[in-house]
């Protein structure tokens, strides 16, 4: 990559190390572990019990002695039991065995490789499926057990976690194969996730536009999909007003990445996704407030992110449709150059937009792509963005927002949240609030009033989709982790990657 001289960054560095660790674990399905060996050679065992019925064999203790133990077998418990042999023995609690889903399985299996930091080798024992198919049980155990054990520490001297690599998962009474159709299909997503969180991760000096772009390009190398990329110049000659208008006060030129997913065969639609790519966001001459929020703004490019770990995703999941991706990226700094309130920046397409606010500056890059994305003729649009604080005021940090003009785009967002267990909750698009923009100077306005803003944010992108199906996901709260919460690590969550691969695997048209 070209960086700019005075960041001294290690020539071995890489914004994506998790390709490395997805590159070197496996994942099986098996009938018994360690080849029938009972599990020798592997470092560690987990077993999956539920709060009732017959302990699984192997265990070694009765309930009794579990319960002696302060084990009770609550959803996400763990409990070691000690041996002599060198294979570790885990317990892990289930919870109620008729509540089981995919998302407990998935929960069960992050908090068995959580128990167990130091393993690299390890197998997972589970209790007969019951209504769960067996290929979105190796789906969901997979997601839970590598997704459960990641570690941005491309900048530390040792890794904190041993990485993974091997993993058995023995389910009773299940389809084998059909498990092992899962697994593939579970790494796949759980990598798309992985790459999302180490770009948004990774520091701003290590990450600009223009080093985005660059990765976008190794990335599409390897996983299939096209990459154009526009520089500043041709920036201009697009007229995208937004995304120049909010880097005038950068010292790094901006980007937009074009991603270009193209199936074997005749496509079943043509989906366009736009990630809002804003690689530090400083408020510019609005500038925030210095607390513990202006750290994490460096993830205020994981909507961008998520749409290039979804594009990852694409071909492995045999994904049938034309896919197009639109990553606007900048940072958002101060400087003399800076656009300030009260200038006007004309989008793509003519519309003129008064500056209000610059920290109100996303929907300002996202409106030019979502033009571009109209006059490409997809069949329907979703973006995503950490865009307003409104959202996780409203919802905190477990549930995104999202809001559209297509009921049922909307419906298939929040269908593929919820078989990924990244939960959103729908908004409305209240048209009446659209005056809140009203400008005196020009034709909107890039802020409402005080109270809706994560409504009236949405009212704004409403503006360029023209008659498109859209949908919009606001992920502001769900961006990062405080603290390991199952199968989400502490940081960037890489929240919406997996949604956006499951919204395009199988898109058809909606209206």
């Amino acid at each position: 990559m070209t960086r700019s001289p005075h960041k001294l960054i290690a020539e071995d560095f890489s914004p994506v190390p998790s390709l490395a660790a997805f590159d070197a674990v496996e994942v099986v399905a098996v009938d018994e572990f360690g080849g029938g060996t009972g599990g020798a050679g592997l470092d560690a065992i987990g077993v999956i019990v539920h709060d009732e019925g017959p302990l699984p064999e192997g265990v070694g203790l009765d309930r009794d002695a579990l319960k002696r133990a302060g084990f009770e077998a609550k959803a996400g418990q763990t409990l070691l039991i000690p041996q002599a042999a060198r294979t570790l023995i885990i317990v892990v609690g289930g919870g109620p065995a008729a509540e089981a889903s995919e998302a407990t399985l998935r929960d069960a299996a992050a908090a068995f490789v959580r128990a167990v930091p130091k393993a690299a080798t390890v197998g997972l024992r589970v209790p007969a499926l019951g209504g769960i198919d067996a290929e979105a049980a190796g789906r969901a155990l997979t997601e839970g057990t590598t997704l459960a054990r990641y570690r941005y520490d491309a900048l530390k001297a040792e890794p904190r976690e041993a990485r993974l690599t091997r993993v058995e998962l023995r389910i009773d009474d299940a389809d084998r194969d059909a498990a092992s159709a899962g697994i593939a299909t579970g790494l796949v997503a759980a990598r798309a996730t992985a790459v999302a969180r180490d770009l948004a991760n990774t520091p701003p000096s290590h990450l600009t536009a223009t080093d985005l772009a660059d990765v976008a390009e190794l990335l599409g190398g390897r996983f299939g999909f096209h990459v154009e990329v526009f520089d500043r110049q041709q920036l201009i000659e697009l007229g995208c007003g937004g995304l120049l208008g909010v880097n005038a006060g950068s010292a790094d030129e901006p980007r937009m990445v074009v991603l270009r997913y193209e199936p074997a065969g005749e496509p079943t639609g043509h989906l366009g996704l736009v990630g809002k790519g804003i690689m530090y966001d400083s408020g510019g001459i609005s500038l925030k407030p210095s607390d513990p929020m202006h750290l994490l703004m460096k993830m205020d490019m994981g909507g961008a992110a998520a749409v290039l770990g979804a594009f990852t995703a694409l071909r492995g999941l045999g994904t049938t449709a034309k896919v197009t991706g639109w990553l606007m990226c900048t940072d958002n700094m101060p400087s003399g150059s800076a656009y300030k309130l009260g200038d006007v920046l004309t989008a793509r397409g003519g519309k003129t937009v008064e500056v209000k606010n610059t920290d109100a500056e996303g929907r300002l890059v996202m409106m030019d792509a979502l033009v571009l994305a109209t006059e490409e003729g997809v069949d329907a649009i979703v973006d995503i963005a950490t865009l307003t604080g409104a959202a996780m005021r409203a919802l905190g940090e477990t549930h995104s927002v999202v809001l559209g003009t297509s009921q049922p785009l909307v419906d298939r967002v929040r269908d593929a949240a919820e078989a990924v267990d990244e939960p959103t909750w729908q908004f409305p698009l209240v048209r009446k609030y659209r005056k809140l923009m009203d400008s005196d100077v020009a034709d909107i306005a890039n802020l409402g009033g005080t109270n809706a803003g994560a409504t009236t944010a949405a009212l704004f992108l409403a503006e360029f989709v023209g008659d498109t199906p859209w949908a919009h996901l606001d992920i502001a709260g769900t961006m990062s982790a405080d603290a390991d919460d199952a199968w989400r690590s502490k940081g960037a969550t890489g929240y919406g990657a997996r949604i956006l691969a499951e919204v395009a695997r199988g898109f058809t048209p909606v209206d």
